[in-house]
């Protein structure tokens, strides 16, 4: 406990650190100052409303597990599941990458679709993104192989279904689909994310070309480094203290400062300048508030860069599913729908930790198997040695 001698101590050089970064906030507040300017309401519009999300392999902790099996599983807000797999930090990624074909070389799952028409040729995983690490790395040296990979190959499925739901299916009514996270990614190998924003560019394209029918896509982050820096600002020039729905656009320049990758900040606009291709970008940011009252959560959301222009007409889709949100208030419903679906918990997940003891025990010599029966009676002992 602090004593009163350090306690004032304490609150001086609080102060005096305060008064001496003043000018910070006075620079965040001359930024956002002009925003206050290009803010604009929301109006409910209505339309049908898609989500895909990956599961959380934080929710999928398995017990007798020694080779950390996670399970990625991809689901949208209608409980439809896209892609489900089962890996490890040591599974055979050469495998794993035929696994998303047929014998004949066909794509068999959305990620071997997205790796065929992006032209991953010989159809590596690890040419599809240079974190996915190659085979021999994982059978020659698996102590050296960041168990991360396993992240990036969730990310690189979400991705692949949303490339394969829009452009492989038809659609019976205009759509808006939502993925959660911003529609930015680092985890492709070289422009193979601009030549993905491009082919969605083309199939939303066809679709209203073959079928009349607008396809309209968004990312949404709970949290976002361009809001938490900016978020006390907003508050002080009151930039979004409107009594509706609201939003406004972020400039890039504004998120070049809150990123430590300043090429997170460069979408399809840079294209054609000396500088390096926007290769990780393909929305535009917007801070949008679905309620009517000052106080109600902003949101980071990015909507498709060459969808910007209808922004307000996407946003209105939105409000009606965010209005009806929970149980996280005013956050689309539709995202959390799709999230409750991708869980794997309660008696679910029971039954895939039964199936990972019997596998595990099946591993083990006849007469060492009662050691993990004895563990998983009494998980609160742990597994000793034989006696």
């Amino acid at each position: 406990m602090l004593e009163p001698e350090t306690l004032r101590q304490v609150r001086e050089l609080i102060a005096r650190r305060a008064e001496e970064d003043r000018r910070v906030l006075d620079d965040l507040c001359r930024e956002v100052r002009p925003l206050a300017g290009n803010v604009k309401p929301i109006r409910p519009r209505s339309t049908t409303a898609v989500s895909l999300v990956g599961s959380d392999g934080g929710n999928n902790r398995l017990l007798f597990d020694p080779f950390f099996m996670q399970f990625v599983r991809v689901v949208d807000s209608y409980g439809q599941e896209h892609h489900i797999e089962c890996v490890s930090p040591t599974t055979d990624t050469e495998a794993l990458s035929r696994a998303q074909f047929t014998p004949d070389g066909k794509p068999k799952t959305a990620l071997g679709v997205m790796m065929t028409e992006l032209g991953v040729d010989p159809p590596l995983l690890w040419n599809l993104s240079p974190m996915i690490p190659r085979a021999s790395m994982i059978r020659e040296h698996p102590e050296m192989v960041s168990p991360s990979w396993i992240q990036v190959y969730r990310d690189l499925c979400e991705w692949a279904v949303l490339y394969d739901r829009i452009r492989n299916h038809s659609f019976a009514t205009d759509t808006l689909i939502v993925r959660d996270g911003m529609l930015r990614s680092k985890v492709f190998r070289g422009e193979l994310f601009i030549r993905w924003r491009q082919k969605i560019e083309e199939a939303i394209e066809r679709v209203w070309r073959t079928q009349r029918r607008r396809i309209y896509l968004v990312g949404i982050a709970k949290r976002s480094k361009v809001l938490e820096r900016y978020r006390l600002a907003l508050a002080i020039e009151g930039v979004m203290l409107r009594d509706e729905p609201c939003y406004v656009r972020v400039p890039r320049e504004m998120e070049a400062k809150a990123f430590v990758w300043p090429e997170w900040a460069r979408g399809p606009e840079a294209e054609g300048g000396e500088r390096e291709a926007p290769k990780f970008v393909a929305g535009d940011m917007y801070f949008v508030r679905f309620g009517s009252r000052p106080g109600d959560p902003i949101w980071t959301i990015d909507v498709f860069s060459s969808q910007s222009e209808s922004a307000g007409e996407i946003f209105g889709y939105l409000l009606a599913d965010a209005i009806a949100g929970f149980p996280v208030p005013l956050y689309p419903r539709c995202l959390q729908k799709a999230h409750e679906y991708a869980q794997v918990t309660g008696f679910d997940l029971t039954i895939l930790q039964d199936e990972i003891y019997q596998a595990v025990r099946d591993l083990l010599p006849p007469d060492k198997r009662g050691i993990l029966d004895e563990a998983r009676l009494h998980p609160e002992v742990g597994m000793g040695g034989a006696s």
